[in-house]
């Protein structure tokens, strides 16, 4: 499947609430009073046909799948809620791999992301609101995220603490089961996901 295919088969899906479609077909919301945070994303992955695995990122192969949720600010527009994770920060990796063969790179070079809107903590209900596509081409914007990656390989390579106040698009946060291990993940700043939606433009 393609992403414009991708697309075009959520289209019928756009103003439709995400909940009962993932309590009809089995998607996890809740367990044992804890919240599956990506049960948005299982459940837009249903949509699109594949199937649910033990895979941690979504992978369409030509294309990744992201879902995030927005809500209205207090002037009645949309934003994004929260940064949204891109992918795992393996220490050995990032210092190994110049960004051009970096899997930071590899998950911006093509998305499908979606915007669901957020109701409350319990996600009693969450509409599909947009969906589109967003490639981190060539450009300022290209140029950015790879200062913000130079900066996490300069901070590993000289032994230094990886910190959220890191980057002007993409940061380093921790992220993982925690219990004593600290793991990090590069995440997209809310202002850059807004970009890559077009919320309100």
């Amino acid at each position: 499947m393609t992403r414009d295919e991708a697309i075009a088969r959520l289209q019928p899906f756009l103003g439709k609430d995400l909940r009962p479609l993932a309590d009809a077909h089995g998607v996890t919301v809740w367990k044992d009073g804890k919240k599956n945070k990506g049960w948005a994303g299982m459940e837009v992955e249903r949509l699109l046909g594949r199937p649910q695995d033990s895979k941690q990122e979504p992978d369409f192969g030509t294309f990744e799948l992201k879902v995030v949720p927005v809500v209205r600010d207090i002037l009645g527009r949309w934003s994004v809620k929260e940064t949204m994770a891109i992918t795992m920060i393996n220490p050995k990796n990032v210092l190994e791999m110049p960004f051009e063969h970096s899997h930071l790179l590899d998950k911006l070079s093509a998305l499908l992301i979606c915007a669901r809107v957020f109701t409350n903590e319990k996600d009693d209900s969450s509409l599909l609101l947009k969906t589109g596509g967003f490639d981190l081409g060539d450009g300022e914007t290209f140029r950015q995220v790879q200062a913000d990656y130079e900066v996490v390989r300069k901070t590993l390579r000289e032994g230094g603490e990886l910190t959220g106040w890191m980057g002007n698009l993409v940061q380093p946060r921790t992220k993982g089961p925690g219990k004593g291990v600290k793991t990090f993940a590069f995440y997209a700043r809310t202002g850059f996901v807004s970009r890559m939606l077009k919320l309100n433009g």
